[in-house]
């Protein structure tokens, strides 16, 4: 069971619960496309906790993603939801808020914005096969629980590199151009994670894409 996965600000959503406005000035939103929502949940949180974003389209069903800055906005499907939910329980061994593993996902899959992917990044819903698969490959690079957090803290978008063209291609790099592994390559991945996602080497030679080029390095 999900305990805290409706905790968040940065995911809001409901189930199917009542719902109501509560003055004329609440109907009035509506002009806006978007209404505020107090929704009573079975689990005994407050309803202030819980505010949810309903579109005006209630037959829709959809959710929306929101972050607290209000950069960006997604709408979900519950097919969307139960695999973002998924993803958060992917996460839950490394004791993250329930804010941080959104943050981490959205930041990771183009829901909020991130300078390491810039404009090339499309908006998606993480799976939880990409997401659990990436982590199963950092724990096989000797990382324990605690390394893998300090990871995701520094460069979440790690779980939205490709885990056969990023992750291994670039560790067999290192380990062939550099005899970097082991621990070395543990100290290395703490000290700079992103060099898992790096896939330009320009020689120098600026292509406009030096948050994942190997002149970092």
């Amino acid at each position: 069971m999900l305990g805290k996965s409706l905790a968040s600000p940065f995911l809001t959503f409901g189930s199917a619960t009542p719902y109501c406005f509560s003055t004329p000035l609440d109907l009035a939103t509506s002009t806006r496309n978007i209404v505020l929502l107090n929704v009573n949940f079975s689990n005994g949180l407050r309803p202030d906790v819980l505010r949810g974003a309903w579109s005006t389209n209630f037959s829709s069903k959809k959710w929306e993603i929101r972050s607290t800055a209000q950069i960006e906005n997604l709408t979900l499907s519950d097919e969307d939801r139960k695999a973002w939910e998924a993803c958060r329980q992917a996460l839950s061994a490394f004791n993250f808020s329930v804010e941080e593993e959104d943050k981490i996902l959205g930041k990771a899959f183009g829901q909020f914005h991130s300078p390491y992917w810039g404009e090339e990044r499309q908006r998606e819903v993480p799976k939880f096969e990409i997401v659990n698969g990436i982590l199963d490959y950092l724990r096989g690079l000797s990382l324990a629980n605690d390394d893998i957090c300090k990871l995701l803290k520094k460069f979440p978008e790690v779980l939205g590199c490709s885990l056969e063209h990023d992750l291994k291609t670039n560790v067999q790099l290192l380990e062939k151009e550099w005899g970097i592994k082991g621990k070395s390559l543990r100290n290395l991945l703490l000290r700079n994670p992103k060099v898992l996602g790096y896939n330009v080497d320009c020689k120098g030679d600026c292509m406009a894409k030096c948050t994942r080029c190997w002149v970092r390095f």
